[in-house]
């Protein structure tokens, strides 16, 4: 019998490395950017066309390669990083492996051009599928300039499972981020489509921070800072009041590097104990400065993953340093440091000595003893006057429980699980209980519904119906609002406009990343804003796409639904009752709630008088 066992030809085994390094664009960016940030570079430009599948182009002014390294850097294992394996334990540039290159080349057309400053002319490399097909002398500027075109040309099922150009947009947009923030000394920018969508100079962290997310987050930053004998952290965490519903903006870096720790991630959610709900996710962006020989980097095809040898100190010092931190925020007031104090003298406009103690006002003849006072009494007045403890007493509060068998009745199909029939009255004995939930009167008992996952219910299903005909109805601002989110956000709602928009939302982009929104849809209740609205769309849009994973139409239908809904604590006339009521009885699944809960309970007459013992 022959031999069965034969070694992978170089571009066949480049390519099962390739599926390791590089999942998508994104992957391809990351190991990009942390090539020109090892290479010395200042500045740094990221150009992208149809989300990278067409083109990723980093150019940098680096220190530049030699005609024997652009040509060895393809090379599988090939390294300027380490030299022996002890040199695992002491790393503290990006890349390593020498597995990047070689793995891009074997799956797109690449580019190089590239010159050291002391040379004076550079070397031009082409690639295609890990074959060299071009190599030159060529007059470039210092640094390198690599281009990445048509990524897996060459492996059609690979690139048949890339997402849309917002998704794929989105993943690179998130790591270039990431290593615009660990290294806010280097200027960044990202081009997509001939468009700038970051333009980031060399700033202090805090300043980085503002630049990435927006001016909004100005306000909302809390420094941190503590060194030990073990660690040294410092960065910033975000106030509890600015928390988010979505995971995105917590960023944890080791070294400069970032990565993702489930372990400290707990530790700095534990600082933030009885600040936030259990479903809220605040922002923080915090360094871990550690000796890399108590640490191991080479656990992860995409190094995102770090072991520690004393994992349970780190956590605690995270969160004792994040803890006090809020702490000091909670009772002291937070000062801008970046705010010219030159001012300062100008904002006040009386010197200190004319500071007047406020004065209060009383009637010193008030006696709470005389009778004539208590009929003036009977209630909460308005501002600056007396209240009592006490409200006259309604005598007529025994109609609330009256039940009346004169009303006509009329025959409502309710879908619970035995499926029967049940009477309503025309004129429903309905009423509220703690602003959070509808008894109402059946032939048989009665009915208790939960109202805000009722209408939920109602709207999800009104707003599937409206994206499957196309039917939305919307109501016109009066005056306009202007929203502006974070990049990734606004790529996001670029994607989902033509759905929005057969919601009932008429929106249009302004500049780079604002929209004006001039109409919501018109099941949208009053006390939201526009911009409200929007804003907690998307963060309940992606929640639903990353935990639930629902179809693009689904997620959109019930965050609306779960946004423009009436919340529990809501007082509600007896008429919004009924016809929530009627309009529950008319949905497919009144029944089942979003998440999959009861909404209506029923409660016999028979169960009852069991209670009480009438039925022994």
């Amino acid at each position: 019998m022959s031999d069965i066992i034969s070694l992978l030809p170089d571009s066949v085994a480049n390519q099962i490395a390739a599926g390791e390094v590089v999942q998508r664009p994104a992957s391809a960016v990351k190991e990009l950017l942390e090539n020109s940030i090892d290479a010395g570079a200042d500045k740094i430009q990221l150009i992208i066309k149809d989300a990278g599948k067409s083109l990723i182009q980093v150019i940098d002014n680096g220190c530049g390669m030699s005609v024997t390294d652009a040509r060895l850097c393809f090379e599988r294992h090939a390294t300027s990083k380490i030299k022996r394996a002890e040199d695992l334990f002491a790393i503290r540039t990006m890349g390593f492996r020498g597995e990047a290159m070689a793995s891009i080349a074997a799956i797109a057309q690449v580019e190089l051009k590239t010159r050291r400053h002391e040379d004076e002319l550079g070397t031009c490399v082409e690639i295609e599928g890990s074959k060299v097909i071009n190599q030159e002398p060529i007059a470039t500027a210092a640094g390198t300039s690599i281009s990445i075109k048509n990524l897996f040309y060459n492996i059609p099922a690979r690139r048949n499972f890339l997402k849309s150009n917002s998704v794929e947009l989105k993943h690179i947009v998130d790591e270039f981020q990431r290593l615009a923030l660990a290294n806010p000394g280097i200027f960044f920018s990202l081009h997509h489509d001939g468009n700038e969508l970051f333009h980031l100079p060399v700033s202090g962290l805090k300043q980085r921070i503002i630049h990435v997310f927006g001016s909004s987050y100005n306000q909302r930053l809390v420094p941190v800072e503590e060194e030990t004998s073990i660690i040294n952290l410092k960065g910033f965490v975000g106030k509890p009041e600015f928390a988010k519903k979505t995971r995105g903006e917590q960023y944890f870096f080791v070294n400069k590097r970032f990565i993702k720790d489930p372990y400290l991630n707990h530790a700095v959610m534990g600082a933030y104990n009885e600040l936030l709900s259990t479903d809220s996710y605040p922002l923080y962006v915090l360094f871990i400065d550690i000796d890399p020989s108590k640490i191991d980097i080479n656990v992860h095809p995409t190094k995102t993953e770090i072991k520690y040898q004393d994992d349970r100190s780190i956590y605690a010092i995270v969160r004792s340093a994040v803890k006090r931190s809020l702490g000091k925020y909670n009772i002291t007031p937070s000062l801008d440091f970046n705010q010219e104090t030159g001012f300062n003298q100008m904002i006040s406009p009386k010197p200190m000595n004319e500071i007047v103690a406020p004065s209060i006002s009383f009637n010193p003849k008030f006696n709470p003893f005389d009778d004539a006072g208590k009929s003036k009494q009977t209630g909460i007045s308005g501002s600056g006057g007396n209240s009592s403890f006490k409200s006259p007493i309604n005598h007529n509060w025994e109609t609330l429980y009256e039940i009346s068998d004169k009303a006509e009745v009329s025959q409502l199909h309710l879908h619970n699980e035995e499926n029967v029939k049940t009477t309503f009255s025309s004129e429903k004995q309905i009423f509220q209980l703690h602003n959070c939930l509808i008894i109402s009167q059946i032939k048989s008992g009665f009915i208790v519904v939960e109202q805000q996952s009722a209408h939920e219910r109602v709207l999800y299903e009104r707003f599937i119906q409206q994206l499957e005909n196309h039917k939305g109805a919307s109501q016109q601002s009066l005056f306009p609002q202007t929203v502006t989110l974070s990049t990734s956000d606004f790529e996001l709602i670029q994607d989902l406009l033509p759905q929005i928009e057969v919601l009932g939302f008429q929106v249009r982009p302004f500049g780079k990343t604002a929209l004006i929104i001039e109409g919501i849809p018109a099941d949208i209740g009053p006390g939201f804003s526009e911009t409200q609205v929007i804003e907690q769309l998307l963060e309940t849009y992606k929640n639903y796409q990353a935990v639930d994973r629902l179809s693009k139409r689904e997620s959109l239908a019930r965050s609306l639904a779960r946004n423009a809904a009436i919340k529990s604590g809501t007082s509600l006339s007896k008429e919004a009752m009924g016809d929530l009521i009627d309009q529950l009885f008319a949905c497919e699944s009144p029944n089942v709630s979003l998440s999959g809960k009861p909404i209506i309970i029923t409660f016999t007459l028979k169960e009852l008088l069991e209670k009480f013992g009438k039925l022994n």
